[in-house]
């Protein structure tokens, strides 16, 4: 039997190929199109290949047949979208290492003990990773351990650590979600990856808006922080050598949490695209506004900045950013839709003037780019919190 010719399929397939890649350029007007703006460059090797694959078929066959140049022009456009991201890494890399030796010093990682310096990640991306995903050794995963029970809703946390006998310094790690779902399981690829390194990440938990309006999600913040300085021995951690790490809104309350007056020591924070300050986000929301960046805020405060200014300022890290702050590592995505990349700047500028600051805005990157752990956006981000989180707890000195 003979079998049918493929070029009928290939425009078929070139077009999807290509309508995926089109997102890396094209913001999300809704929540649900977010996962094709962040798919477009976090997958983009996946495109890559499949544009060169098809490409491939099509161009063999494109002098007789219409439909088969049909598809290698769709290809060759998918190629170009999909390879924006990989061409701008090395630029981006040397941004990135010239900004962290600004902050921290040109010379800050090379006093780093040699076992510190093996445990993390050797590049900032691996090109085989971009198909296998993160390559992490295996860690002991605690799940499902309660810390509070505040107004009867069940706090837990998750606990990351890696096979190491020793007394590991802690990152307390807090995930997003607009404040108003999420769990401590969230971002479990990277918390592993942060573990590798040699540390105890504790996954957090906190209560939901708007059942819970703030500052319910601070003050659960708070309570765990209390409850890991109890209890943090108990799993092989120092509860002296804390950082805390956050995404999204998670972000929020891990700067809040470290720069608020009163806040506990803590070596440093690392906020992923975090919300900076509540009052102009209300004000000037992003021009799609595909989360309703509105509607999200009142849910949180319990109502508009006019008629509830002092909880909206409370509730923006921007509010304390001219207090003696641990450093700081801001890590924000060009291309995010939800929380553009001049507030980071904003954010970063202000910290810059009270202390370490570090602010790395991915270019091709999209909120939320972490959520496939092993594209390239998230790979660099892993790298430089790794470096930066060895330098941070390398200013504390351990336990003897």
């Amino acid at each position: 039997m003979r079998l049918p010719r493929p070029v009928p399929l290939l425009p078929a397939l070139a077009g999807v190929v290509c309508f995926l890649s089109l997102w890396a350029l094209v913001p999300a007007p809704t929540a649900a199109l977010l996962v094709l703006s962040v798919g477009a460059t976090e997958y983009c090797a996946w495109l890559l290949v499949s544009a060169v694959v098809i490409g491939s078929l099509a161009f063999s066959q494109a002098r007789r047949s219409r439909a088969a140049r049909l598809a290698a022009g769709l290809a060759l456009t998918a190629f170009v979208l999909a390879a924006r991201p990989l061409l701008q890494i090395p630029a981006t890399v040397r941004a990135f290492d010239a900004e962290l030796g600004r902050a921290l010093g040109t010379d800050a990682l090379a006093h780093l003990p040699p076992e510190v310096v093996g445990a993390m990640r050797p590049r900032p991306v691996g090109l085989v990773e971009l198909f296998t995903g993160l390559a992490v050794e295996p860690i002991r995963v605690t799940r499902d351990v309660l810390v509070a029970s505040p107004g009867g809703d069940r706090l837990t946390t998750t606990i990351y650590r890696p096979d190491d006998e020793r007394i590991l310094p802690i990152v307390i790690q807090i995930y997003g979600g607009g404040w108003r779902n999420g769990r401590p399981g969230d971002d479990a690829q990277p918390a592993m990856a942060i573990a590798a390194a040699g540390y105890v990440v504790v996954a957090i938990d906190y209560r939901h808006a708007p059942a819970w309006r703030w500052p319910a999600q601070i003050d659960d913040v708070r309570s765990a922080l209390r409850w890991i300085g109890l209890h943090g021995q108990e799993y092989g951690a120092d509860p002296s050598r804390m950082a805390l790490i956050g995404r999204s809104a998670g972000a929020q309350l891990a700067l809040i949490a470290a720069l608020e007056p009163g806040a506990p020591p803590v070596a440093g924070v690392v906020a992923y695209y975090s919300p900076v300050d509540l009052t102009e986000g209300w004000r000037h929301p992003p021009p799609l506004d595909p989360l309703d960046v509105r509607a999200v805020e009142e849910n949180l405060i319990g109502g508009t900045p006019e008629e509830r200014p002092l909880a909206y300022a409370e509730a923006s890290p921007i509010t304390y950013a001219s207090r003696p702050h641990p450093p700081v590592l801001l890590i924000s995505a060009g291309r995010d839709h939800i929380v553009e990349p001049h507030f980071s700047e904003r954010l970063h500028g202000a910290l810059a003037g009270s202390g370490v600051s570090a602010l790395l805005v991915i270019p091709w990157a999209d909120h939320a780019f972490d959520a496939v752990p092993f594209g390239p956006s998230s790979q660099i981000a892993i790298y430089y919190t790794q470096r930066f989180l060895a330098w941070t707890f390398g200013r504390v000195s351990p336990p003897r």
